[in-house]
């Protein structure tokens, strides 16, 4: 299917969404605060602070298995010394976000959403380390959000996504292409439409179009690359919807890996097997992280 067309079509189907959320004021602010030179730490944890929901979430992943503190952090200051300013980007960027997907369960789940999504962001930001690639908050943060797309189809076309996944029941496939089959376009153009909405920047813009098509990336195919071998890990490693979408994939093959190949030349030498293994043993963190995101935030405030 061409591109274009389902680019139009997501673009009216986004369109026609009722009640279509924006992106919390938060989020932007804190990319752009820790984004700026001489910026002060107490800047950073007022602007937090000022969203009480917020830095109480920022509390609780903070003290998640994922971030590993030696003693239990009570305070968004604290937290900021502990995780540095670069850190803290990720994390109340991350936690902004809840709110937006949060009661808008559909097909999927939120929650298995959010594993997954944290998942590829985590797996993002170690690929990105063994590459060397210069921004791995980056790979991070648009691992996150590389699958918006997803969650807004789950919720906003419910019986066409039903009716898609019944047809697939006990076979192997890929999600993206049944979608552009039964839907006329698929996350990936869904994502990207919201993201324009959102003002993402355009390299975050592209990732999300593109994550299943890094070959076609222009402004940061390396970015790209990363994503989708993160997803693809993801899929096959219990952080890929409760199973919904099953995929199998022969490394050698992708084309993410020969882009980052060329990136790294070192990355021929990866030991891929241990790589799955040592990713097994962060799930169990992931969906930890993802419980107490989850869980009531408690009425004393944070300072």
């Amino acid at each position: 299917m061409e591109k274009a067309a389902m680019m139009q079509t997501a673009e009216e189907m986004v369109e026609s969404f009722v009640d279509l959320p924006t992106i919390p004021h938060v989020a932007t602010r804190v990319i752009e605060l820790l984004d700026r030179p001489g910026v002060e730490l107490d800047e950073v944890a007022d602007m937090i602070l000022a969203d009480q929901v917020l830095a109480a979430r920022v509390i609780k992943m903070v003290n998640s298995p994922l971030y590993k503190p030696a003693n239990e952090i009570k305070s968004v200051k604290r937290a900021l010394i502990y995780l540095g300013f670069r850190h803290i980007r990720e994390l109340a960027f991350t936690c902004s976000f809840v709110d937006v997907f949060e009661g808008r369960d559909g097909i999927f789940d939120v929650r298995s959403f959010w594993e997954h999504s944290f998942g590829v962001g985590v797996v993002a930001k170690i690929i990105a380390q063994r590459v060397r690639y210069p921004d791995t908050e980056k790979a991070y943060l648009v691992g996150i959000v590389h699958d918006i797309g997803e969650v807004f189809l789950s919720y906003y076309r419910q019986d066409a996504f039903r009716a898609l996944l019944e047809s697939v029941k006990g076979q192997p496939f890929r999600l993206v292409e049944k979608e552009a089959e039964y839907l006329g376009t698929s996350h990936s153009e869904i994502g990207l439409c919201i993201a324009k909405k959102w003002n993402f920047p355009a390299d975050y813009c592209e990732v999300i179009g593109l994550h299943h098509d890094p070959d076609q990336a222009v402004l940061d195919p390396t970015l790209c690359a990363i994503v989708n071998l993160a997803d693809l890990f993801c899929s096959v490693r219990q952080l890929d919807y409760g199973g919904s979408s099953w995929v199998t994939f022969n490394l050698a093959e992708e084309k993410a890996w020969a882009i980052l190949k060329s990136y790294a030349p070192n990355l021929a030498d990866l030991d891929v097997e241990r790589f799955c293994y040592e990713l097994d043993d962060r799930v169990p963190e992931i969906q930890d992280m993802v419980k107490s995101i989850f869980q009531g935030i408690g009425a004393k405030e944070p300072s």
